[in-house]
């Protein structure tokens, strides 16, 4: 009976082998067909137009939940890790319920990325701001502000109640005067949210009128956005600059 039965284990054996090869291989086309597998690297927008294009396609995935979540693997590490060429740079809020990297869906070396509070801007801030368009031939600057601004409201009740706030936050109320006082020129139901308006738009448009930005800005080699991302929804809405 050993004699007779050892073929047909030995057959048994080898069709389970092949059948679980089969299936390993399916598995194997499986993953190299996935979306993230599959997707090549997209070249790198060298227009202000295009690279607006990225970034507000990028926040469409965000806000339908189908993500790309591009040049997030050891293989852009490694393409990064000597020399990056981001293709956009956003000031926004330190809020953590908004970070530029994810919605507009982005990956390694694509955005440089200033947080402050408020958006509120200094020179080492702007500094910063001008780096990417400087030295990297950037060619979009988003400054971006949101709803619900905590920072925003801190500083609006500061100025109302003529109540500075302790330590360094003060330096945060002191940058958001001027929208302060455009919010109370304009009025409105909120006064928060038409502050926080105003701070992405006059932030916006003195860098679009800086002295170092403004040429490559004037030569159409650079676009200045100002725009707000909604908390409820996570839209971005472009308030000035379209490219």
């Amino acid at each position: 009976m050993d004699g007779a039965g050892h073929p047909s284990r030995r057959a048994l054996l080898a069709g389970g082998l092949a059948g679980a090869a089969v299936a390993l291989a399916g598995c194997t086309t499986t993953r190299a067909d996935s979306p993230a597998a599959s997707a090549s690297p997209q070249a790198r927008p060298t227009t202000p137009a295009a690279a607006f294009t990225r970034l507000m396609d990028g926040n469409k995935r965000w806000v339908s939940g189908d993500l790309q979540h591009p040049n997030r693997d050891p293989n852009r590490r490694q393409l990064v890790a000597q020399e990056q060429e981001p293709f956009g740079s956003i000031l926004s809020c330190i809020d953590s319920r908004v970070p530029p990297e994810l919605l507009f869906d982005t990956g390694l070396g694509d955005l440089y990325v200033m947080r402050t509070g408020g958006e509120a801007v200094g020179p080492v801030v702007t500094g910063s701001v001008e780096y990417g368009p400087m030295t990297s031939g950037t060619p979009l600057i988003v400054v971006l502000g949101h709803q619900r601004c905590g920072a925003v409201k801190a500083a609006y009740e500061s100025i109302r109640d003529g109540k500075p706030l302790p330590g360094n936050l003060q330096a945060i109320v002191t940058a958001l005067q001027p929208a302060y006082d455009q919010a109370v020129r304009e009025g409105g139901a909120d006064p928060v949210e038409t502050m926080a308006r105003a701070q992405v738009t006059l932030t916006a448009a003195d860098l679009r009128a800086n002295q170092d930005l403004a040429p490559l800005v004037a030569k159409g080699a650079l676009a200045v956005v100002g725009a707000y991302y909604s908390l409820d929804t996570g839209q971005v809405e472009v308030l000035a600059g379209a490219p």
